[in-house]
Formats: structure tokens, C-alpha cells, sequence
């Protein structure tokens, strides 16, 4: 299946181009900005085509925008024009990514960058709420979807249960309970792109092999970020999770903290928010090696994330039509989403926790340990920054590139002021 108007490379370039200069936000900004400029500016996609390829790649691991601008460039010019798409729509970020994360280990403990990462910390905590509260607005519709949320925060939360086994029990009982929608649309499909799939697998495995089967860190990355490519349903917020139950937590490469400022330099530049697994791999790399190992770390994280992503658009994009018809499948995929909402809750109380307290300590609870904070270990400035994000944010409505600067330029002066 191919686009009525053909654009050249050179329009492709020029427009793919700009989406990923311009792809600030967050997945629904990058979705509204492809918009815009597939459908709208120019007769590229029609609006049906559209949200089609939309609805297939929210179905998918991995991040949505990406994978729909890797669509996209396949509709219009085959194979290579997903390629381009998509690349173009990560290098940008990637690239700023790398020179922050530089500066980050060179610059992160002076005082002053670390007064405004402190108003950056505050700010990711309203982020993810914000992002909790969106996707309880969408997903959330009965007491089964109530329950199947409360159910997965407390598996995370409290039990320390692992996202993979998590998202396999809820996709399991999603076969039998969940929500299930099918298309009235005869079904269609295409010619299987099986030559650009294996390509992609063998680009994929060959590498993860050779990485695991020599050991050390570096090995430890290729694993973790290849499994994340498989089990990342539910968007960047859903996948950091994970992230900081594996990075921080099990192999401690990173700290909390660090993982906080990962999350508030992606969310400022463009691309995939997904691009903190570039920000994750560097500092795990440079832990261990110094630039150049971070530098390799990086290009890890970012290769064992994204290859999957071209992987699984290429091997679905000829069916797309007939997904629609699988309600079984479409069942799994809804509990998938409400459990979703359990997961970001988790990480939310996680993130809040960790950056509004200096202690944290547990409570026995049924076999489990459920995190309470030391009262006294308080950050009253980071509560005030907090509570100021989330005024402009979720009252005000204001966008995250107005409300990050001046958080952190207010933490900066309650800092020489103290």
C-alpha cells in the first residue's frame, strides 16, 4: 500500500526534516505537528490513512511519534523512506542529547547547575503527574479498569513486581475482560516486507550477541535496552519505570537523582522522550570509562532502542488493516493501557518521594515493603518549586518550555539567596 502523491527525497528530507527539528512536547505535540504537516499542509496522508497508522503504532512498543513518522516515510517512498522518517525524527534530539549529557558530567555538581537542576527535578514531578492524569482520562472508563490500575501500582509500588511479568500478566487477563473494539472495514493487507525485517533482525542481533557474549556493562546495556524495546507498551513514561527499577535500583549504573535530570533534559528537547535511554547509557558508560565509554554507551542505548522500533513498523505495516479485526487482540492491548495508568502512578509516588525527601524508608506489608518518607527529611524548597510548577502547569496551562526555564531560574535564586 502506497501514497497516491509521491513526494521526492528532497521533499522528504525538507519535511521529515523539520518535524524532527520541530518535534518538542511530547508524543501528542509530535503527533499534532506530523499532522499538520502530512495531512494538512500538504496531500501526503488522507485523514483516514492517518489515524489508521496512528491506532496501529499506539499498539506497538516503543514510542508512538517515531514509529508513525516511520510509517509515514514507507507509505510515501517504500522502505528507505521509512528509514529516512524515522531517523530523522531521533538524530536531531539524539545529537543534543549527547552534548547535554556531556556537559552534564562535566558541569552537574557546581552549585549553581545544581540549584537549577533541583527546579528541574521539581518540575519532572508534575510532568509525570500530568501525564498520570491525562492517561486516567482516556483509559480509564469502569471498576474493572479501577482495579486492574490499583492492582498494578501495588505490584510495582509495593511488591517490586517486574514490568515484563506485569505487562504479560495484565495483557493476559486483558484476552478475557478487556475492552474490545473491532472495525466494521473489510479487512485488507499487504505484501509482507520480509527482506527490510530480517535485515533489521540480524542488525539487531548480531550486535546484542556480541555485546552480551563479552560481558560487562556494556553487555548489561545491550540487554536491558533490547528488552525494553519489547515490553515499552505505553509510551516513554510507562518504559521509565521500568527504567528506574532496572538502572537505578538493580544495577545502580545511575541514581535516582540522575534519572530525574535525565527525564527533565529529554522532555526539552526535541524527539522521543525515549531519548533519556541515550542520557541513561552515557552516564552508565562514563561511570565505568570515562567520555568515550559514555559516548559508546550511548550509541548502545540508542541503537537497542530504536532498530526494534524500525523492526516492528516494517513487519506490521502491510496488515495494518486487519489488526483492527483481532479482538482479542484488542482486548489484551486495553488492559495493557489501564495497567499503564498503574505503572505511571508508580512512578510518579516514586519520583515525588525521591525529590521532595532526603529519606525514605519501608514498611513491611503482606510479604512486600511499601516506601514511606522520613517527615523530617522534607525539602521545603523543592515542595515550594513543586507546588509552583504545578499552579502555571496543570492550572494555569502553561507549556513545559515556559514553565522549565523559570522553575529553574526561581531555584537558582532561592539558592543565592540561601
Amino acid at each position: 500500500m502506497r501514497c497516491d502523491v509521491v513526494p521526492s527525497w528532497g521533499e522528504m528530507w525538507r519535511v521529515f526534516g523539520r518535524i524532527g527539528v520541530l518535534s518538542f512536547g511530547g508524543p501528542a505535540a509530535q503527533i499534532g505537528v506530523m499532522h499538520r504537516e502530512l495531512v494538512e499542509a500538504r496531500p501526503w496522508l488522507s485523514e483516514a490513512a492517518f489515524l489508521r497508522a496512528l491506532s496501529f503504532c499506539m499498539m506497538l512498543p516503543g514510542p508512538e511519534a517515531m514509529q508513525l513518522a516511520t510509517y509515514a516515510g514507507w507509505r510515501m517512498r517504500g522502505v528507505w523512506g521509512g528509514v529516512l522518517a524515522g531517523a530523522l525524527f531521533v538524530v536531531p534530539g539524539a545529537v543534543v542529547i549527547l552534548a547535554l549529557a556531556a556537559c552534564y558530567v562535566a558541569w552537574g555538581d557546581v552549585p549553581a547547575v545544581e540549584a537549577v537542576f533541583q527546579g528541574i527535578k521539581a518540575t519532572v514531578v508534575v510532568i509525570v503527574v500530568q501525564a498520570l492524569i491525562r492517561l486516567l482520562q482516556k483509559a480509564v472508563r469502569g471498576p474493572v479498569d479501577v482495579t486492574i490500575a490499583c492492582a498494578s501500582f501495588v505490584a510495582l509500588f509495593v511488591f517490586d513486581l517486574s514490568y515484563p511479568v506485569l505487562i504479560a500478566v495484565v495483557a493476559g487477563l486483558g484476552v478475557f475482560v478487556g475492552r474490545r473494539t473491532v472495525e466494521p472495514t473489510a479487512a485488507q493487507g499487504g505484501a509482507p516486507l520480509g527482506r527490510a525485517v530480517l535485515v533489521l533482525a540480524v542488525l539487531w542481533a548480531v550486535p546484542l550477541v556480541a555485546l552480551v557474549m563479552s560481558g560487562g556493562v556494556f553487555g548489561d546495556l545491550a540487554a536491558f535496552f533490547s528488552k525494553l524495546a519489547v515490553v515499552s507498551f505505553g509510551g516513554a513514561y510507562a518504559a521509565l519505570s521500568y527504567m528506574t527499577q532496572t538502572v537505578v535500583q538493580e544495577h545502580g549504573w545511575i541514581t535516582t537523582a540522575q534519572m530525574v535530570d535525565a527525564l527533565g533534559l529529554a522532555e526539552t528537547t526535541p524527539g522521543p522522550l525515549i531519548l533519556v535511554t541515550e542520557f541513561i547509557g552515557f552516564l552508565s558508560g562514563h561511570g565505568v570509562g570515562g567520555f568515550w565509554a559514555g559516548v559508546a554507551g550511548a550509541v548502545i542505548a540508542l541503537w537497542m532502542t530504536f532498530i526494534p522500533c524500525f523492526l516492528w513498523v516494517f513487519a506490521g505495516a502491510p496488515f495494518i488493516d486487519r489488526l483492527g479485526h483481532m479482538p482479542r487482540l484488542s482486548g489484551a492491548l486495553s488492559a495493557v493501557t489501564v495497567g499503564i495508568v498503574g505503572v505511571i502512578a508508580n512512578l510518579s509516588v516514586w519520583f515525588a518521594l525521591h525529590v521532595l525527601f532526603g529519606q525514605i524508608g519501608s514498611v513491611a506489608v503482606f510479604g512486600g515493603a511499601l516506601p514511606l518518607p522520613v517527615l523530617d527529611s522534607l525539602d521545603a524548597v523543592a515542595l515550594g518549586l513543586g507546588v509552583v510548577a504545578a499552579v502555571l502547569m496543570l492550572g494555569l496551562k502553561w507549556s513545559l518550555l515556559r514553565v522549565m526555564p523559570l522553575i529553574g531560574a526561581l531555584s537558582l535564586g532561592v539558592s543565592m539567596i540561601g
